[in-house]
């Protein structure tokens, strides 16, 4: 059960979100999700949106460098230590987060992650065998 993330490669001037975010906006395309990694001279931008495949297509065609990646996304109870019962069983079973950010608002009043790990598909079935199913695609929006 994984869903599929957008990263979009960003060149450091101003403007470029925006015109990202007008582009999906422009074609009813719902950011779910969030996140900017970035450097003095270029940027990742990585999102989670209702209609991914669309929303890649468009903004390679509007002169983007984009890539899909299969991530996880983990609902997280909202409560202290919620996200450490996951990081938890992560560091026992020795799996490497490589990175994890939020998704906008809760999904039946659970905080809800994503997760980025070199085995996708493992993280989401050994979180199903431990009673953590990860949150369906459905469940964010996502077609």
């Amino acid at each position: 059960m994984t869903i599929q993330q957008i990263s979009v490669f960003l060149e450091n001037r101003a403007g470029q979100l925006a015109e990202i975010t007008a582009i999906l906006s422009e074609h009813q395309i719902n950011m779910r999700a969030l996140h900017i990694a970035e450097t003095s001279d270029y940027g990742v931008l990585r999102m989670i949106v209702d209609q991914p495949q669309r929303a890649a297509s468009l903004l390679l065609e509007h002169g983007f460098v984009v890539s899909m990646t299969p991530v996880v996304a983990v609902l997280v109870p909202d409560e202290p230590g919620g996200l450490g019962k996951i990081l938890t069983l992560l560091a026992r079973e020795h799996i490497d987060v490589e990175y994890v950010y939020s998704v906008f608002g809760q999904v039946g009043g659970q905080a809800c992650m994503i997760f980025r790990v070199a085995d996708a598909v493992g993280l989401a079935n050994l979180l199903q065998a431990n009673g953590m199913p990860p949150a369906r695609g459905e469940a964010l929006g996502v077609h």
